[in-house]
């Protein structure tokens, strides 16, 4: 079983004391105390009711500035400390391999039986080859090593799967994390690929190194304590990403129904590079979002109709035999929540639809865009494209017969009353809260507002237009009713927890 360990960072050993009983309290198996942390340390004045009243088997790191750390003095002094830690009967005992033959010389083989070594590398630059990474891992061996650390970094998301080949294949108990954000898939995936340990720390403020969960998070959203090498893995593939909800949402659903997967916000670079890295079946289905849902079509191998006549795809299904299938919740999720705030849900018939000739201003031609402006066209709109990028409406306008508008010529656009308007960008979402797609002025000329954003729920523009008597559709119907769509197709056809999703938004968004 992968251990959670909590690094404890304070700057006092009474913090220490009390991040460890935190650390217990929260459910971490271990902590970690980084001894480079502590100022105007005294090992055997601090050792002693450090250890005594930790609750938890400890994990004891002296880390130089030269490995990452904060220690600036000499190796001796640190290799007294390490060694009166071992006599004091600490658990663990981590020393870098750049020093691990002298380390060992100094403790003379004298290491106490209970506690184990772990020697660690690590590299703040990049991910080594698959090759390299086998090699460290002989170094570390040869040296005496208990347990194998490799730390390395990521660039891009692809570079974690170097690490999860090596750690698959590896003979002896190994921590293998990659750091950054995009490396998070390494940390929360560890027990899927026989990782000896894992890191999470208590809060934002107490990281040790970069891409760090919270243990809250891993035991509560990713539920790590069931990860396995049978898991599947799920996950949200955009650029930006960690402003999701849909980790929390889909994570919560999956546990509710007890199937076997993990959904992961995974921040990526190149949609065609992920998917062919991750190619296993274990990588069985992906959300699609900002910027890569224009180019899932040309990822997939089949796509489901309205995928295609869309031309964007927000879900991705990899078939037991490889296939990629692609589908489009998106347009479904949107319209569904448009026409109830507008007057009741409507049917499969245009005629019966409450869009059915109305004017449907969409702003934006990305992937969300499409989708709206092909749902609302097949319930009997009339669609208009307003875009920063004119071309681009252009194309969208022309490919569902519609009309393009530049997006500043919407400041003047009111040719009838009862328009409804569709913001289909990123414009107002977090971290980015000020922005809006349309001034309030021009507001007024509409009868409803929807927003495709939902982080934050009540974005500038809802805010806006609610000041402006116009009636609002939050984007968090729509990312609910797209979610179901894409839990369903998760989950070979269960139904989606519709009840539970709600309560989970109203908490979270």
């Amino acid at each position: 079983m992968t251990l959670l360990c909590v690094p404890l960072v304070g700057r006092t050993v009474e913090e220490m004391i009390a991040d460890a009983a935190a650390a217990a309290a929260t459910g971490g198996d271990m902590v970690e105390i980084r001894l480079d942390f502590i100022q105007g340390f005294r090992p055997r004045e601090h050792l002693p009711p450090l250890f005594r009243s930790c609750p938890l088997p400890a994990l004891v790191t002296y880390r130089p500035v030269w490995e990452g750390g904060q220690y600036e003095g000499d190796d001796t002094t640190r290799f007294e400390t390490l060694r009166l830690a071992m006599e004091l009967g600490v658990d663990y005992v981590d020393i870098e391999l750049k020093v691990a033959d002298k380390f060992m010389s100094f403790i003379s083989g004298h290491k106490p039986e209970k506690c184990k070594l772990i020697v660690s590398s690590h590299n703040y630059e990049y991910t080594p080859s698959c090759e390299e990474i086998t090699n460290l891992v002989a170094r570390i061996q040869a040296v005496g090593a208990d347990i194998v650390k490799v730390a390395t970094t990521a660039k891009d998301i692809v570079d974690v799967s170097r690490m999860f080949q090596v750690m698959v294949h590896c003979q002896v108990p190994m921590i293998g994390l990659v750091m950054s954000e995009r490396g998070l898939m390494s940390r929360v995936l560890a027990p899927k690929f026989g990782g000896y340990l894992t890191f999470g720390i208590l809060n934002a403020t107490k990281t040790s190194a970069s891409g760090q969960p919270t243990v809250e998070d891993l035991l509560n959203i990713y539920n790590i304590k069931c990860i396995g090498p049978d898991t599947k893995v799920l996950g949200l593939i955009a650029n930006p990403v960690k402003q999701s909800k849909s980790p929390i949402l889909h994570n919560k659903c999956l546990q509710s129904i007890g199937y076997n997967a993990v959904y992961l916000p995974l921040l990526g670079d190149n949609l065609a590079s992920f998917l062919e890295t991750y190619s296993s079946p274990d990588f069985s289905g992906f959300s699609c979002s900002l910027p890569f849902k224009v180019d899932a079509v040309q990822c997939c191998d089949e796509h489901d109709p309205v995928a295609k006549s869309i031309g964007a795809i927000n879900t991705i299904i990899r078939r037991p035999d490889g296939k990629l299938v692609g589908y489009n919740t998106d347009y479904i999720g949107a319209i569904s929540a448009i026409e109830d705030g507008i007057g009741g849900p409507g049917s499969k018939d245009a005629a019966s639809s409450p869009l059915a000739g109305r004017l449907v201003v969409v702003v934006g031609a990305g992937g969300a865009g499409k989708a709206i402006a092909y749902g609302a066209k097949e319930k009997g709109a009339r669609v208009v494209i307003a875009n920063r990028t004119y071309e681009k409406a252009v194309s969208l306008a022309n490919a569902i017969g519609g009309q393009a508008l530049r997006l500043e010529d919407l400041e003047t656009f009111r040719p009838e009353e009862g328009m409804i308007l569709a913001n289909a960008t990123s414009l107002g979402m977090y971290p980015n809260v000020d922005g809006t797609p349309i001034p309030k002025k021009a507001l007024g000329f509409y009868d409803v507002v929807f927003d495709a954003v939902y982080a934050p729920k009540v974005t500038r523009l809802l805010r806006e237009a609610e000041e402006c008597g116009v009636k609002v559709v939050s984007g968090v119907e729509m990312f609910i009713r797209q979610a179901m769509g894409q839990f369903e197709r998760f989950t070979g056809g269960i139904e989606a927890p519709e009840c539970l999703m709600r309560e989970i938004a109203a908490k979270y968004t």
